[in-house]
């Protein structure tokens, strides 16, 4: 048998074998608390968290909304997935937004929010996150809590390494996970190795937030895993993992462990935009759509795009470099002063720090030990800063805080590793329940980071809740790292699975939040300004309402005239303009969810009666003491009667 093969069998065995340890030894001593934490998370009623917390829900294709310190879900945000509570995926005017090359498209596994930045500061404008299986990235508006645009990425398959911010929101970022032929061919599996390619992709933002593709640069085919950009100093940078540098195409847990070390990839993006500003990116078809919502409309529009401008690197020197890291490295994250690179190598027994500095001046004197596809590898004892010895067992992510120190996240040890950044000496260390994957402090990713705490974001929760049969709810740890020492403060539930959280001040995003939509700027073609505007045409088969809601009724809220094998649209105008009132809107029997109509907002449901009978409809929201009598019907007659279209309120 292969000795490689023994190796990392035996490796994988052995982490295995301190998991379990590490992990039952957790289970007994979960109660490391002192009494005095309820305090410190308690936000009495009526006031307000101090942060908010953006967590992606992983397989659910939604966002959670949280309070910190306190824990609390104040909202989940619809993005990839449809969502009945707020018709995303089910109205009219949100289902463009989940059009893509493949069809509509009502989910995603979505892993890495991010907070939009200025000068290297979280600015809670928007938020991005990816979407890592049909691969896309969406923009949300935090001025409404809503997706305003999501775009898809052509030449890519596992959009994981996504969508990191270039420190003035230039561009997001993203790197295909799995490698594939380029353009996707029939070809065989094993021949990996000559057919198959990965992309890095940079979209461009606008001052608007609009997004579309700037360039894609192909790279050698190996898996592509996450990404940080540069700050200050290395601001025209981005920093990508990459492992299974190997190669391989199937068994990649032991196939893609033989190398002692893989790469981060380190691409000067200002470079890449002068290359292809003189023409040097080959224009590839490929085909993808970008969806936005257009928020005066209150509607989403599919537009599809048939080309994306390619660069390849051994046609664009000085543009990507190779930094040899070991060993299968999952995050990459750079430190305040934008100095230090570190990486976590997951089957590592270091954390790896490279320096900025270095790698400039080892690419100035070509401190290379061989070149790839174009891509020049170097040195690793040329770009190396430090190594932090004994971090723990799977080491994944890091985040840094205001002091100088950096805090890393290991899997297999469930644990969290506090360390002196420039010193990489481990100064603490904290249990976490169970498995560990990200971790997040306000503006741990950024120039300024907030610090106060970390929120351990974990996989497992085993005992730590109650019972609800063989699925348990994932969980997130709020950690105090205002001393010298963490201190566990408090558990809380999450939506899907978190991967990722970004936190924010409060205060940041209060101010610029929206209450309700102007009623006299709403441009809906099938929207109404007014009740006396209310009305049912006939086209055919096809029957448009214009209906309005208000506390507490519809108009109109009698119908008559429809028939069987109609197409009915009921566009829904809500006429309040009080914060916090929206009105539902739901028929009997539609196959769709009900409608979420905001202040000044309109939103349509389609339904196809197909029996004849009376129809209620009603309002799903509570909204008022005579909510339960915000109530209509509608009388379907049989196709081909001579019923007349009529409508009203019986005034």
């Amino acid at each position: 048998m292969n000795k490689k093969y023994l190796k990392n069998t035996l490796y994988a065995v052995l982490l295995l074998a301190a998991f379990t340890v590490v992990h039952y030894s957790c289970q007994d001593s979960k109660n490391l608390t002192t009494g005095d934490e309820a305090a410190k998370v308690y936000v009495p009623p009526g006031t307000y968290d101090d942060f908010y917390l953006f967590t992606s829900g992983g397989f659910s294709g939604q966002v959670g909304v949280y309070g910190l310190p306190s824990g609390r879900l104040f909202r989940v945000i619809p993005v990839f997935s449809q969502d009945p509570e707020k018709a995303w995926g089910y109205s009219e005017e949100s289902k463009p937004m989940l059009m893509t090359t493949h069809g509509f498209i009502p989910w995603d596994d979505a892993h890495h929010p991010e907070l939009s930045q200025t000068d290297g500061v979280a600015d809670g404008r928007w938020l991005f996150i990816n979407g890592n299986n049909t691969p896309r990235i969406a923009r949300m508006d935090l001025s409404t809590f809503t997706t305003a645009e999501i775009i898809e990425i052509p030449n890519s398959a596992g959009n994981h390494g996504s969508p990191f911010l270039t420190e003035n929101t230039e561009y997001v970022v993203a790197s295909t996970r799995f490698s594939v032929p380029i353009p996707n061919k029939d070809v065989p599996i094993k021949s990996y190795k000559e057919n198959f390619k990965g992309t890095i992709s940079f979209v461009k933002v606008a001052k608007d937030g609009a997004m579309d593709i700037a360039f894609q640069i192909l790279v050698p085919g190996f898996d592509y895993d996450l990404s940080h950009s540069g700050k200050g100093p290395s601001h025209d940078w981005a920093f990508f993992t990459s492992y299974n540098t190997e190669q391989a195409n199937t068994l990649l847990e032991v196939n893609a462990s033989q190398h002692d070390k893989d790469f981060i990839a380190a691409i000067n993006w200002k470079k890449a935009e002068e290359y292809a500003a003189k023409g040097k990116a080959k224009t590839v078809s490929a085909d993808y759509f970008i969806n936005r919502y257009d928020e005066k409309k209150h509607m989403g529009v599919s537009n599809k795009k048939t080309s994306v401008k390619v660069l390849l690197p051994e046609e664009c020197p000085g543009m990507i470099y190779y930094l040899p890291t070991p060993k299968s490295p999952h995050g990459v994250d750079v430190n305040p002063t934008g100095e230090y690179i570190v990486a976590g190598g997951k089957l590592s027994s270091t954390i790896t720090a490279h320096s900025f500095e270095k790698m400039l001046k080892a690419i100035e004197n070509k401190e290379f030990e061989k070149t790839i596809d174009g891509i020049p590898v170097i040195k690793y004892e040329s770009v190396v800063a430090g190594e932090v010895q004994n971090p723990g067992l799977g080491p994944l992510h890091t985040e840094f805080d205001d002091k100088g120190y950096a805090y890393t996240s290991n899997f297999i040890s469930s644990e969290i590793v506090k360390w002196k950044v420039g010193t990489w000496e481990v100064v603490d260390r904290i249990p976490t329940y169970y498995s560990i994957g990200h971790l997040c402090i306000p503006g741990g990713d950024t120039k300024k980071p907030w610090g106060k705490y970390v929120v351990a974001l974990n996989k497992i929760t085993k005992d730590r809740y109650l019972p609800t049969g063989p699925e348990l709810t994932q969980s997130a740890q709020l950690i105090d790292i205002s001393g010298d020492k963490m201190k566990l403060l408090l558990d809380f539930p999450t939506i899907g699975e978190p991967h990722y959280a970004q936190a924010i001040p409060a205060d940041i995003i209060m101010k610029n939040s929206k209450k309700i939509y102007k009623i006299e700027e709403n441009q809906h073609p099938y929207g109404i300004k007014a009740e006396k505007d209310a009305r049912v045409v006939r086209n055919g088969n096809e029957v448009h309402v214009y209906m309005s809601t208000i506390r507490t009724h519809f108009a109109p809220d009698n119908i008559e005239g429809i028939k069987v094998g109609d197409v009915v649209y009921f566009h829904v105008t809500n006429l309040e303009q009080d914060w916090d009132i929206p009105h539902g809107f739901a028929v009997k029997g539609a196959p769709n969810s009900e409608l979420l109509i905001l202040p000044g907002a309109t939103e349509t449901l389609k339904w196809e009666p197909k029996a004849e009978g009376i129809y209620p409809f009603y309002c799903t929201d509570f909204c008022s003491a005579l909510h339960q009598e915000m109530q209509g019907y509608l009388r379907v007659s049989p196709k081909g009667s001579n019923v007349k279209l009529s409508f009203g309120t019986g005034k």
